[in-house]
């Protein structure tokens, strides 16, 4: 073969020469030769079509959590919670995701899935499917919780709910979300993994990992470690405890507890407050009950409510003649007597709270009570707990809460279970969620250490869309999300100004003042009057209060008749010069209110 020929066969790219020896024709001696070999072939790796991820709560925060997964033309929702207000919003009820986003896209919103009933993952549900209506999948628990609720909000029958067991896949355009059976404080949770053309995405919800759980069923660990080998693309995980060492405890320590409290607590009336979603816990109480032969009562509408429900799904084991109305509690001595309530995290208007208060209408405390706190106060609430512990010993009561004994276990996975689902799942991207900045910071350091290099680790914040094609993972741009906030009826009416006055009313109080103005002849005919409230008290402060009337005076006697006509103006010029004075003299500064009256 001659060198033109050679030059012809041999590819365009550099080839990988190797010296070989053959024997020369004309001699003894062996001459180099040069053999080709064909450069070894680069797999090339295939962009599939992209998913988005969009987290619009539930990241640097405790609640609210809602995830919208998108892919070509189609969109589910993930969940739709809510969260409780923190000291921050005064008259606040609650806290729900901003839903603009989605109504915007309704029309290509296939479904909304469901995790479990707690009200951080249901509690928005409601006042999203008010503006959009479509189907709701859900284990049989979780929608039963949802029923109630929508019955609350006049939505019942206009919406379909389906129920969907673990194991069980539902479509949603050109995504498959297949539900995984999972341990949490409530009965019917699950992860999920959702099937997309780019790869699988694992969801795990709210999770623990309880090898002795109260209603037998052991987490699908099986499911994800099949997950894993598969490929899984993405994991998106409950960061809640990843500060957390070591595993979370079984419930069943906490029936042990409650058997060792009864004993103790004989001859007294024991009262419980905890979660009224915590359908295990009620479980123990229950069985506790029964074989310390006393009678249970049940003490606020959502714990009522919850009981209710799960008795009637089959989620809650209540002997006959166990549960008695509170109206027939009085027929009892109180040593036959279990009073499970609300308000194991201090809201003023709980059950346990206005017992602890005396302004309770069927419970007094007293010296013969025996109070088990079963929950751990969550951040914020801590002085509102110490508040009620507080008021219930001076009432005489025995007080018994987390730090004495083992009376509540963590629902949620600590940080050797988070490392077993990373373990299991083996994903090439990790999206820790369900926390605030602290937890889903601790959890992407332990997705690190477990192998996952840095830059898949995706921190995210609610807005975020984060897109991938099986490749790459990014945060690539935003969509509107945020709080809207619920006070009474009025869903959104009550924005930053509203709470700013709020807060300003809270803090220094509020002056208003009065005069009145003849239009034709644009004369002062009264006033000006000063009307206080929440700043001092009028009665002792006369002097305080005249002068500040003499002040208005003098401003509107130097009023201009153009001055006068510009009622604005005129407000402007009062609050300022009463502002001023007010902070002269007290170094406060209340929300001043000029009120004109036309005559």
């Amino acid at each position: 073969m001659n060198e033109k020929e050679n030059s012809k066969k041999t590819p365009s790219a550099a080839p990988k020469r190797k010296y070989v020896r053959r024997k020369n024709q004309n001699s003894n001696d062996f001459a180099p030769v040069v053999k080709v070999e064909a450069p070894a072939r680069k797999i090339k790796e295939v962009r599939k079509t992209p998913i988005r991820i969009i987290p619009l709560g539930g990241l640097n925060e405790i609640g609210k959590n809602m995830t919208v997964f998108e892919c070509s033309n189609d969109m589910f929702i993930l969940d739709c919670g809510l969260a409780f207000p923190d000291a921050d919003m005064p008259g606040v009820d609650i806290v729900i995701p901003d839903f603009t986003y989605v109504e915007r896209n309704q029309e290509r919103l296939r479904g909304i899935v469901l995790t479990h009933g707690h009200e951080d993952h249901i509690g928005g549900l409601a006042y999203l499917l008010k503006k959009v209506n479509v189907p709701v999948y859900g284990t049989k628990l979780t929608l039963g919780l949802v029923e109630g609720k929508l019955k609350e909000h006049g939505l019942d029958g206009r919406v379909k709910l389906n129920i969907i067991e673990p194991k069980k896949t539902v479509k949603m355009g050109c995504m498959a979300v297949e539900f995984i059976k999972v341990n949490h404080s409530i009965p019917g949770a699950v992860g999920m993994a959702v099937h997309t053309p780019a790869g699988i995405v694992v969801h795990t919800g709210d999770f623990k990992v309880d090898f002795s759980p109260i209603d037998g069923g052991i987490i699908d660990l099986a499911r994800f470690g099949e997950l894993g080998s598969k490929g899984v693309l993405a994991l998106m995980a409950d960061s809640t405890n990843a500060e957390r060492p070591g595993y979370t405890q079984t419930e069943r320590k906490v029936g042990e507890s409650f058997d060792s409290l009864f004993k103790k607590a004989e001859g007294k009336r024991i009262i419980i407050a905890t979660f009224s979603s915590n359908i295990h816990r009620v479980q123990q109480i229950i069985n506790c009950a029964e074989r310390y032969d006393r009678k249970v009562a049940v003490f606020g509408r959502s714990m009522v409510n919850v009981i209710s429900t799960a008795i009637e799904l089959g989620y809650l084991s209540v002997p006959k003649g166990i549960l008695i109305d509170i109206e027939t509690m009085n027929r009892y001595e109180n040593e036959r007597i279990v009073l499970i309530t609300t308000g194991s995290q201090g809201e003023p208007m709980s059950a346990l709270t206005r017992m602890a208060m005396n302004d309770h209408k069927k419970v007094n405390i007293t010296p013969m009570d025996f109070i088990i706190i079963s929950a751990t106060p969550i951040p914020g609430n801590e002085k509102y707990v110490t508040r009620v512990v507080n008021e219930l010993m001076k009432s005489g009561a025995e007080v018994v809460y987390e730090a004495m004994y083992e009376v509540h276990v963590s629902g949620h996975a600590c940080q050797e279970e988070l490392k077993l689902m990373l373990a299991l799942t083996k994903p090439r991207f990790f999206i820790p969620v369900h926390g605030e900045y602290k937890h889903l910071k601790k959890h992407g350091d332990l997705a690190v250490e477990m192998g996952i290099p840095r830059e898949n680790v995706i921190t995210a914040e609610i807005g975020n869309v984060i897109e991938t094609d099986g490749l790459k993972m990014n945060v690539v741009s935003q969509v509107p999300a945020g709080r809207v906030l619920v006070d009474g009826l009025g869903v959104g009416d009550v924005g930053s100004i509203v709470l700013r006055d709020r807060k300003h009313l809270a803090q220094d109080g509020l002056i208003i003042i009065v005069i009145g103005i003849e239009r034709a002849s644009n004369t002062i005919i009264a006033g000006p009057d000063i009307i206080s409230r929440g700043f001092v008290y009028v009665r002792e402060s006369e002097e305080l209060i005249d002068e500040a009337k003499q002040l208005l005076n003098d401003t509107l006697i130097h009023c201009s008749i153009h001055e006068l006509k510009e009622w604005n103006t005129l407000k402007g010029k009062m609050r300022d010069a009463l502002s001023d004075y007010i902070y002269q003299k007290t170094k406060r500064s209340p929300m001043i209110l000029p009120i004109i009256m036309e005559t």
